[in-house]
């Protein structure tokens, strides 16, 4: 059933959307935000037990109630499947996306330029055109791992524990795991924990996007190839990888100047061979970012029911091997 739940709550983001009310995550922020004001010092040791202490007390309390939600009623798997929904948030970057591109089509730039925020954090006041557009399409890119595929993969191996866990871990690392005055080393633990659950999944997304290339009119080769060649060259060991994807896959250029609360910096070129994103290509890319997210659905129930299967029989053959 963990496969069907973890299906579930696919479906439930996509046709659904985000809770609208009281959402999971932002209540898990105003908690941190409590427990920051009381544990925050510039210390690394602070950090670590700031960040343990959320993220294990947060994957404590799902186990917790999917045991007790097992015990009464069965209901493990609806567990799974409602923490899955609350993770996920392929339906709002899609959505986002879509907003941007259409200012940016109607040749709206200070619209554009309004609504980046909710897609990312970098400064849009001086973006013209093309920077949104390019920026657009690296947020689609690098949340498609983190806020889908990352919940579907820690969602086939933990449970809803696994799903809780690695939430709870990307919500600090945005919140505290930023390199700032203040978080340089009270964040970085919760940076380091993020980016340590965030590996597999950005792989794993990076291969998928390799794989739904041709449903955006991309080539699976040309996607992979441009991962292999420019992945590793970003300052993220996550993020990188699955922005050269989409380049790879959408045939543009990404990379480049951009700034950080007024932090500026260069990022490496990645699908140097391509063109500059226009704004039918954030289009291209949120079309990308939901076949992604509807592959690792697919590829994360398999792989828990295939599991679910083998162990069956692995227990089927030992009872009969002790008789």
């Amino acid at each position: 059933m963990s496969g069907f739940a973890l299906a579930g709550g696919w479906a439930a983001d996509l046709f659904v959307g985000d809770p609208r009310r009281r959402h999971p995550v932002a209540g898990f922020g105003r908690v941190a935000l409590l427990v920051e004001r009381v544990a925050y010092a510039p210390s690394r040791v602070r950090g670590v037990v700031f960040c343990g202490v959320l993220v294990g007390g947060a994957a404590l309390a799902a186990e917790l109630a999917a045991r007790a939600a097992d015990r009464i009623w069965g209901g493990r798997a609806a567990v799974l499947l409602l923490v899955t929904w609350a993770a996920l948030g392929g339906r709002s970057l899609a959505r986002a996306g879509g907003e941007i591109a259409g200012r940016l089509e109607r040749g709206d730039v200070e619209g554009a330029r309004a609504a980046l925020p909710s897609l990312c954090g970098r400064d849009p006041h001086a973006l013209d055109a093309p920077a949104l557009a390019r920026a657009a399409v690296e947020s689609l890119a690098e949340n498609t791992s983190d806020a889908v595929v990352g919940a579907l993969l820690w969602g086939a191996v933990g449970g809803p524990a696994g799903v809780v866990a690695y939430r709870a871990a990307n919500t600090l690392d945005a919140m505290v795991g930023h390199r700032s005055e203040r978080y340089e080393r009270f964040g970085w633990a919760s940076a380091r924990l993020d980016d340590l659950m965030g590996w597999p999944a950005a792989r794993a997304g990076a291969a998928l996007t390799a794989l739904c290339a041709p449903l955006v009119g991309g080539s699976p080769r040309r996607a992979w190839r441009t991962v292999r060649r420019d992945g590793a060259a970003h300052p993220s060991p996550n993020a990188g990888r699955m922005e050269a994807a989409f380049a790879g896959a959408l045939g543009v250029r990404l990379g480049g100047p951009l700034s950080y609360a007024g932090r500026a910096e260069v990022r490496p070129t990645l699908g140097a061979d391509g063109r500059t994103p226009a704004a039918a290509d954030i289009r291209r890319a949120a079309r990308l970012s939901l076949a992604v997210g509807a592959a690792a659905a697919l590829a994360s129930a398999g792989a828990v029911q295939i599991s679910a299967r083998i162990a069956v029989a692995k227990m089927q053959w030992s009872v009969g091997g002790a008789r």
